[in-house]
C-alpha cells in the first residue's frame, strides 16, 4: 500500500515519465511542503521519512542556503562505517559524538552526522552548472542532531534526517540512487 498522498503520487507518475532514463528502484522524493523523505519502489510503494529542508526556503542558487529542487542522484555515500551520532567535518569524521536535541529547538549549529548522501544536480542550469550546481554547493541528505526539528525547515540548505533513520536509508540506497526534491 503506498503512503504517498494522492497530489504526490500524480507527480511521481509525471517524475517517473519525464526522467525515466534516471529512475532507480528505489528512488527518493522529498517533499518539501510536507517535510517528508518518500523511499518509492518501482510499484510506487512507498515508505516515509520525516526531515528537515532548508528554513530560508527552496532554491538552487550558490550561497542562498536553500535547498535545491528537481532532479539529483546520490553522487557519493560517506561514513557507513560509522557510528550513530558521530559528527562531520568536511566530510570527515571527527570520532566526537553529538548530543541529540530532542525538544523543537535551534541549537544554531547545523552539525551534519552519522551518515552523508552527497547529492548532484541531473538538470542543466536549474541544479548542475555554474552558479547552481547542487554538488558544488555540497547539498546533502544527512543526519542532524536537531532531531525535535524535523517536520519543519530548519537547515542551512541541506536535507536532515533523523540519525536512525539516515542509517536505515543509507542501507537500502546506493551511490547513483534517483533523488527528486519538490
Amino acid at each position: 500500500m503506498s503512503l504517498l498522498p494522492i497530489n504526490l503520487e500524480n507527480a511521481c507518475l509525471e517524475v517517473v515519465e519525464k526522467f525515466s532514463n534516471h529512475i532507480t528502484n528505489p528512488w527518493l522524493i522529498v517533499d518539501s511542503s510536507a517535510q517528508q523523505l518518500y523511499m518509492i519502489d518501482s510499484k510506487l510503494q512507498s515508505h516515509k521519512f520525516p526531515i528537515s529542508t532548508s528554513k530560508y526556503g527552496m532554491g538552487c542558487q550558490r550561497d542562498s542556503l536553500m535547498t535545491p529542487t528537481g532532479a539529483h542522484q546520490i553522487a557519493q555515500k560517506i561514513g557507513s562505517e560509522n557510528k550513530a551520532n558521530e559528527i562531520f567535518v568536511g566530510r570527515v569524521a571527527t570520532g566526537e559524538k553529538a548530543d541529540i536535541v530532542s525538544e523543537a529547538k535551534s541549537s544554531d549549529l547545523d552539525l551534519i552526522l552519522t551518515r552523508i548522501l552527497w547529492l548532484q544536480g541531473l538538470e542543466e542550469n536549474k541544479n548542475c552548472g555554474e552558479g547552481v550546481d547542487s554538488f558544488q554547493r555540497y547539498i546533502y541528505i544527512h543526519g542532524t542532531h536537531e532531531e525535535g526539528l524535523l517536520g519543519s525547515p530548519a537547515s542551512h540548505g541541506c536535507i536532515r534526517m533523523s540519525n536512525m533513520d539516515i542509517i536505515d536509508l543509507c542501507q537500502q540506497v546506493s551511490v547513483g540512487t534517483f533523488v527528486y526534491i519538490v
